[in-house]
C-alpha cells in the first residue's frame, strides 16, 4: 500500500486543520493513517500524508466534483496541489 503526500496552499490553516472533509472523502476509499502537516515558516502551506490502498480509485476520486467541493470547503488552492507517491 503506497504512502501518498499531497501538499498545497490554503486560505486558512485553522479551517483546513479542523475540517472533517478529508476523512469523508478518503475514508470510503479505504485510505488510512491520514496525518496533517503545517509549514511553521508559512502556515498557509500544508500537507496531508496517508496510506492509499487503491491508487486508481484515489486518482479517480480526486477528479470528481465531490473532491472539488471538499477542497473549496477546506480553503485549498487547487492550482497549488502536488501529489507525491512513495516510490
Amino acid at each position: 500500500m503506497p504512502t501518498v503526500i499531497g501538499h498545497h496552499d490554503v486560505k486558512d490553516k485553522d479551517q483546513w486543520l479542523a475540517s472533517l472533509k478529508r476523512e469523508e472523502l478518503f475514508g470510503p476509499l479505504g485510505v488510512t493513517n491520514i496525518r496533517t502537516f503545517v509549514d511553521p515558516e508559512n502556515p498557509s502551506r500544508v500537507a496531508v500524508l496517508m496510506d492509499v490502498p487503491d491508487m486508481a480509485a484515489f486518482i479517480g476520486a480526486m477528479q470528481t466534483e465531490v473532491a472539488a467541493e471538499a477542497m473549496a470547503h477546506d480553503g485549498v488552492l487547487p492550482e497549488t496541489l502536488v501529489i507525491l507517491v512513495e516510490a
